[in-house]
């Protein structure tokens, strides 16, 4: 039975063990939500259906409403056959930078992949990866999802964490509506507020131009300039769409209140 000399857990760990999202210094959940939706290609780990050896690929990612990684593969690819053989895989997240790579955070995602014909997977990942729709009607390729069970996220130097399926990915309870209208919703601001994409990305420490929205979720936007992207999180979750109306008015106010405060100054 504990006592009064007994450790708090977080002493009991090695040196070495990485927290708890909840219980760590720095925000966890929120660095690994970023990386999830920010990061758009990174490496898969498969086990090799012949003789149980790893096997790490490069992938292209997006992400479905709530955070599930979403991806295309072709069933001529290794990976391919190793997932039918075994679904066990993970998916390391990285964004990499100058100086040090070790120095930058990256997540890596374990779980269980699955084919999906679901339409609206098949849009969120080719409006991340306009590109793909060259082939991603190939007779070969297929789109799959991966059901996360465990985050292990290096946030840099002595910052890690460990993180659950509802740690990593949104709650959609209540936010159908949102879900519902998202496409539209993107397709209204592609084609009539590119003023405000761009604002959002400058308050989101991206600045420039040519600012797309690929997708929006209850916790934020999706952006994307070329190969640049940007995860713009509101204020607060929303969940309805008169809700998202009101968040991305007031986003976009504050944020030229923000650009004429620094050009008086």
């Amino acid at each position: 039975m504990p006592n009064d000399e007994t450790p708090p857990a977080a002493e009991r760990r090695g040196p070495a063990e990485p927290l708890p999202a909840a219980e760590a210094p720095f925000d966890a959940i929120g660095l690994a939500r970023q990386l999830l939706r920010s990061v758009r290609s990174g490496a898969l780990a498969t086990i090799d259906a012949t003789d149980g050896t790893p096997f790490a690929s490069l992938v292209t990612i997006a992400t479905d409403s709530d955070g599930t990684p979403l991806l295309l593969l072709s069933r001529l690819s290794a990976h391919t056959r190793n997932l039918d053989h075994d679904p066990r895989a993970s998916l390391l997240f990285s964004v990499g930078g100058k100086g040090d790579p070790l120095a930058h955070p990256r997540l890596t995602v374990t779980g269980r992949a699955a084919r999906s014909d679901a339409p609206r997977i098949r849009e969120r990942f080719l409006a991340r990866h306009p590109k793909a729709k060259l082939y991603a009607d190939f007779p070969d390729f297929g789109f799959f999802t991966l059901a996360p069970l465990a985050g292990h996220l290096n946030g840099g130097f002595a910052k890690a964490a460990t993180l659950t399926p509802a740690e990593l990915l949104l709650d959609l309870a209540g936010a159908a509506a949102i879900v519902a209208g998202e496409r539209g919703a993107v397709e209204h601001m592609n084609a009539d507020h590119a003023d405000a994409l761009a604002l959002y990305a400058a308050a989101a420490g991206e600045p420039g131009t040519g600012w797309r929205l690929t997708g929006l979720d209850p916790e934020g936007l999706d952006l994307m300039a070329g190969e640049r992207t940007a995860r713009v999180p509101y204020p607060e979750p929303v969940r309805d769409m008169g809700a998202l109306r009101k968040t991305l008015v007031a986003m976009a106010a504050a944020a030229r209140a923000g650009e004429a405060g620094a050009a008086s100054g």
